[in-house]
């Protein structure tokens, strides 16, 4: 037996602590409120900058997930929630080329009442990128190609380590204001131009964070069908898909393994597919 869809009350009208401070109770409550029934509520009080910038004015310490996890717990003790739920994102070059800026977002649920913790994650390209322009005119091209002003951007003088630095450029009057800042404080008369990679900064990476709730509204209502624990979801790809032209076996998927997030219950599940494209296939297209 596969995953089921009938963990969807089992969170309805419990209020879950979102710690955050760039505006992705948005999109998270409009999925997993709709989704779940449950009402996302967004913490206040603590700065979570402290953890971690994107503009490594504060490095992040730590995992990906570690970092969600240790926000979640800071939510759900400042609101006194036995549930609770953090984002964390991350760049870097894609996995596949290495030619693009990729971008992976993680969401993290925890539910102390039945010691769980399940993690969502969505993951595609974004436009994390830099410029050190000399003048108007390069810094100006680079915050079109940036999508700016939707997409708001970061300046500081010099270079991408200078500790002065203006975030949250939003219009155009500003990024020539702090164009010229950068300009003037610095002797080498550049100005350090990136991506603010920051939720509420960037709707694209905001939209991947809408992506990851996505999947963990899926994860949540998919119960185990031994226990009724929520997070009953696929832990293992199988491979070995054998070729349609040789009958080799080949690095095609041709089989999901569901288990349980809380017992030792597991189900593998073959896919319909019952051979893989012959191009596909290390024998016949080495």
């Amino acid at each position: 037996m596969g995953a089921t869809k009938s963990g969807t009350g089992l969170y309805r009208n419990r209020k879950v602590a979102l710690l955050t401070q760039h505006r992705k109770e948005h999109v998270i409550a409009q999925v997993l409120d709709i989704a779940l029934g449950c009402q996302i509520e967004r913490v206040a009080g603590f700065d979570t900058d402290l953890l971690g910038t994107f503009a490594r004015d504060i490095p992040r310490s730590g995992t990906q997930i570690e970092a969600a996890r240790k926000k979640a717990r800071i939510g759900m003790k400042l609101a006194r929630l036995p549930l609770g739920l953090a984002s964390e994102g991350a760049f870097g070059p894609d996995p596949f080329t290495g030619m693009f800026s990729w971008n992976v977002e993680v969401l993290i649920w925890i539910d102390n009442e039945r010691g769980l913790e399940i993690v969502a994650m969505s993951q595609g390209k974004t436009n994390l990128a830099n410029v050190l322009a000399t003048n108007w005119e390069e810094a100006e091209a680079f915050a079109k190609k940036a999508g700016f002003p939707e997409h708001h951007l970061v300046v500081r003088p010099k270079g991408e380590n200078d500790l002065r630095i203006r975030k949250g450029i939003a219009d155009w009057a500003d990024l020539k204001a702090a164009f010229t800042w950068a300009i003037d404080q610095c002797e080498n008369g550049c100005a350090f131009i990136e991506t603010d990679m920051r939720a509420h900064a960037n709707p694209t990476r905001m939209n991947n964070i809408r992506l990851a709730a996505e999947e963990l509204a899926n994860k949540l209502s998919s119960t185990c069908p031994a226990c009724g624990t929520p997070g009953y979801w696929i832990v293992e790809h199988v491979t070995g898909l054998p070729c349609k032209r040789c009958g080799q076996r080949t690095r095609n998927i041709r089989a999901e393994v569901y288990g349980c997030s809380k017992c030792a219950h597991k189900v593998t599940i073959q896919r319909t597919e019952a051979y893989a494209d012959p191009g596909k296939c290390d024998y016949c297209n080495p």
